[in-house]
């Protein structure tokens, strides 16, 4: 039986090995950490749990799909909720926009708080229905870098409509063109930051991610965002895949221009595939230092980072739900604080995300567990440790203000993560979190590909390459690799 070795374990690792596994392959996944899930993890104390990486959950059926290919029933590992509402937006004003569920229902919503109408929001939302239909199979599910899968109907189809999927103008104008109400054009330029970008500057074509979350819907694992890795780990288990745990891979062994296996404390153990999940820039300087690499796409813009805090809240908030994001009142000063230099804001927007509304076990009972984000540059040697404090309280300070409580009074502890923590404990480079940044009119063709032209038997998958990041594109990613062995194999 031919073997596999997949480096790192975080959602596309944990794809690529059971889609790998599914072709006969052997295979081991080897993770630095003692657990997997790479940047989907948890951290808990006294009775909170929280969940630490992405948070926001769609199109399921990428996960349920990794069950029915082995023929097992996802609901015997997992289970999910359609999320009804899905987000509350708040605004200085005292606006709270609920997005419900129901599309006509949210652009009643839209249209009740917001000098917008329904139809606008409805023509809106048809708009990036449209995108996705035109760039799914184009860009996301399969690889760009073959030139004959150009040649297949439904990407030529794609092609020629590429106009209707606004790449010549950024996703702040494609808002406008839209919207006249700041409020919502400011709620709908957020999904930008979903994959690291500055929707002032991105393209249009980023708009498409509102159709996966609002069209298509945005759901939560009962047992938490870190239920989706238990469960996968308790498949790859069932069917064979090897994991080995605080394992660092030291290099990728190549000869004579293939991948022949990978050395661990200078010990070689010999794989006839190798699979990196690893950061794409991080997999060049450590793991293959002697491969030239591609400095067109490894150069490319950095996308943000964060800075994530837990509280663990001794009083439940009705006002709340699941997803929750209370907005800068100066948005074009926040996102060029972000991306143009090295300061944090000093009003940022804040996400909340208390995964104890649905998964109650989260939090002990009266109390909540608050994963709260702020969006910032990526590791250019900031004094973390301080901006990290000045953010706390600053965002203390702003949703006392906007919820008309001192929240400073009901949190019994803190957790803290920075863009350092990110880079130290994930090998994210620099602390970016998506890897490149998605700014520019051609950034989604200058991702790293899959596989590596110059060294066969050598794929990538995870958010750093192809086709992006967020847990649907990781997915996707590990699906291409999937078809480039078969294709390969």
């Amino acid at each position: 039986m031919k073997k596999c070795a997949v480096i790192g374990s975080g959602i596309a690792g944990l794809a690529s090995a059971i889609r790998t596994a599914k072709q006969g392959f052997a295979v081991t996944v080897y993770e630095r950490n003692d657990h997997p899930g790479g940047k989907i993890s948890q951290y808990i104390k006294d009775g909170f749990r929280f969940d630490l990486g992405p948070s926001v959950f769609t199109l399921p059926e990428l996960i349920d799909e990794l069950f029915t290919l082995w023929g097992k029933d996802p609901r015997d590992y997992f289970s999910y909720t359609r999320l009804d509402p899905a987000f509350h937006y708040f605004f200085e004003d005292g606006t709270c926009i609920v997005a419900h569920a129901d599309t006509d229902e949210f652009a009643r919503e839209i249209e009740e708080k917001t000098i917008d109408n329904a139809q606008q929001v409805k023509t809106y939302l048809k708009d990036v229905a449209r995108i996705y239909d035109i760039t799914n199979e184009v860009f996301i599910e399969q690889s760009l870098h073959i030139a004959t899968n150009f040649l297949k109907r439904k990407v030529v189809s794609g092609v020629l409509r590429f106009r209707h999927i606004h790449a010549f103008h950024s996703m702040d104008a494609g808002n406008r063109r839209f919207f006249m109400d700041p409020r919502n054009v400011q709620l709908f330029n957020y999904y930008a930051t979903y994959v690291g970008s500055n929707p002032l500057v991105a393209p249009a074509t980023l708009n498409v991610i509102q159709h996966l979350e609002i069209n298509l819907g945005t759901f939560m694992c009962n047992q938490g965002m870190y239920g989706i890795v238990e469960a996968l780990y308790q498949l790859a288990q069932d069917v064979g895949i090897k994991f080995v745990f605080n394992s660092v891979v030291t290099k990728i062994l190549v000869e004579n221009n293939r991948a022949t296996g990978i050395e661990i404390n200078k010990s070689a153990f010999s794989f006839d595939i190798v699979i990196s999940n690893m950061d794409i820039h991080n997999t060049y300087d450590r793991l293959i230092p002697e491969i030239k690499p591609p400095r067109l796409s490894l150069n490319q813009p950095r996308s943000n980072s964060v800075i994530v805090l837990n509280w663990a809240m001794d009083k439940t908030f009705r006002e709340l739900g699941v997803h929750n994001i209370f907005f800068s009142q100066d948005e074009e000063k926040e996102y060029n604080t972000i991306f143009n230099s090295a300061e944090v804001c000093d009003d940022p927007t804040v996400y909340v995300y208390i995964s104890s509304k649905i998964a109650e076990k989260d939090a002990p009972e009266g109390c909540e567990n608050w994963f709260l984000l702020v969006t910032v540059s990526y590791d250019k040697g900031q004094d973390w440790e301080t901006l990290v404090q000045q953010t706390g309280e600053n965002i203390k300070t702003k949703l006392s203000r906007m919820l008309k409580t001192d929240v400073s009074r009901h949190i019994l502890f803190e957790n803290q993560l920075s863009p350092r923590d990110i880079e130290s404990r994930y090998l994210a480079y620099k602390g970016a979190v998506f890897g490149n940044s998605s700014n520019g009119k051609f950034a989604a063709f200058l991702r790293h590909p899959n596989f590596k032209r110059s060294v066969k038997n050598l794929y990538f998958s995870g958010g750093t390459v192809h086709p992006g990041a967020g847990i649907p594109m990781c997915l996707n990613s590990a699906k291409i690799v999937e078809n480039l062995i078969e294709r390969h194999h």
